[in-house]
């Protein structure tokens, strides 16, 4: 932690990740904390190793590396425990295993990250749990959905794929006074635009891969737990051995020294984009939750305080020919699973059968795309092109 870090001034996002977590006074006087690679840590003495009194007793239970970067999450956050796990996904798994036990229930939005589907159907059931999906638009209705035996609900908040704003507070009201933990995925808006802690979310969990790292160039993700929650947490994930690399570390620590600069540069450019392409005549929908038009934008204007660099938008129905026709020949825009990196990127998706709880209504194709630091102008026209291309290969002329 920097010397200012106890000060109780309050702190803005930007201030926070620009000071947070360094101390030059310990490290030489260089401003970024180094990368600290080891195992073993000596101790002085019988006493000393007894008593473990030294601030790290192993390498894989931490060191100033990750610390640097616990220290500034758990600050935007505020959370009372941050720990780092290897991808997002070792994130959210480590964290269910925290609060699930044999025998439980879990409520899981129908919108999850799909490999978060995948592990909740298969490693989960084989562990006696069961995972049921709700309609992330539920709100306070889903008290009708509680079982006695209901130990946690996930939320993820806006889908990353389709955009749905989940009622957390609403969600929260009715499950705290039952002891249910509420999970949240906050990898779009980071904590720079909505603290799910704050709002009544037990653990808030980040694919760091995503806008903490903002390069593309590592895996990672991050766990922020209450102070009722962080015991647990902790226990589960040193019995499960999880470690990050402390190069990752670094990067995603300078990462995070830019985290409100992008979001507040990629956000906007993505809003702009997704407020053009509601007049674009092959555009159905924009699935964009800070446009006016979103199903649930009051609940978006209401927690958070700006968004992300991801949205959707919906094209008029066409055969995948005229998909590939717009998407192949993209310049700027490269195809890729992954976003908030720096680039652009654009990816169709199909929804229908990541769905069980609720029923998917469109029939146009669904384009995600992320909105990098290019030069707005330029991802306009590239975009446009595609759409030009699109409009070629189908039946909808401009």
């Amino acid at each position: 932690m920097s010397k200012n870090d106890t000060n109780s001034t309050p702190k803005s996002p930007a201030t926070i990740v620009t000071h947070h977590g360094r101390n030059p006074e310990n490290q030489f006087g260089f401003v970024n904390t180094p990368i600290v690679r080891g195992s073993t840590v000596l101790f002085d003495s019988y006493e000393q190793i007894k008593g473990n009194k030294r601030t790290y007793a192993y390498g894989r239970h931490g060191n100033p590396t990750d610390d640097a970067v616990r220290h500034v999450i758990t600050e935007l956050e505020h959370g009372a425990e941050t720990l780092l796990a290897p991808s997002g996904v070792n994130a959210i798994t480590t964290a269910l295993l925290s609060v699930l036990s044999t025998g439980d229930d879990l409520l899981m939005c129908d919108t999850v990250y799909e490999p978060t589907r995948q592990f909740c159907d298969s490693v989960l059931q084989k562990m006696g749990i069961t995972t049921r999906y709700y309609d992330p638009t539920i709100g306070a209705d889903i008290e009708q959905l509680l079982q006695p035996n209901t130990r946690a609900v996930m939320t993820e908040s806006p889908g990353s794929l389709t955009f749905e704003v989940q009622d957390l507070p609403a969600i929260a009201k009715v499950c705290a006074p039952r002891g249910i933990s509420i999970l949240a995925d906050n990898s779009w808006a980071s904590p720079i635009y909505y603290k799910p802690l704050d709002l009544g979310a037990n653990i808030v969990i980040h694919a760091g891969t995503k806008m903490f790292a903002g390069h593309s160039d590592v895996m990672f993700g991050t766990i922020t737990a209450d102070e009722a929650h962080a015991q647990e947490l902790k226990k589960t994930y040193r019995a499960l051995g999880v470690c990050v690399s402390p190069e990752d570390s670094f990067l995603i620590g300078r990462g995070l020294r830019t985290l409100e600069l992008r979001m507040r540069e990629q956000g906007g450019k993505a809003l702009a984009m997704a407020e053009w392409l509601q007049g674009h005549p092959l555009v159905e929908t924009v699935l964009h939750p800070a446009l006016p038009s979103h199903p649930q934008h009051q609940i978006f204007k209401r927690d958070f305080t700006g968004s992300g660099s991801l949205f959707s938008f919906i094209l008029k129905p066409a055969g995948e020919e005229a998909i590939a026709a717009m998407v192949d020949d993209m310049n700027l825009f490269g195809m890729g699973y992954s976003w908030g990196g720096y680039e652009s990127l654009i990816l169709p998706v199909k929804i229908a059968s990541q769905r069980s709880a609720t029923t998917w209504p469109h029939e146009g194709n669904l384009i995600r795309v992320n909105i990098g630091l290019e030069g707005y102008e330029d991802l306009q026209n590239d975009l446009a092109d595609g759409l030009e291309r699109y409009s070629q290969m189908s039946n909808h002329k401009l």
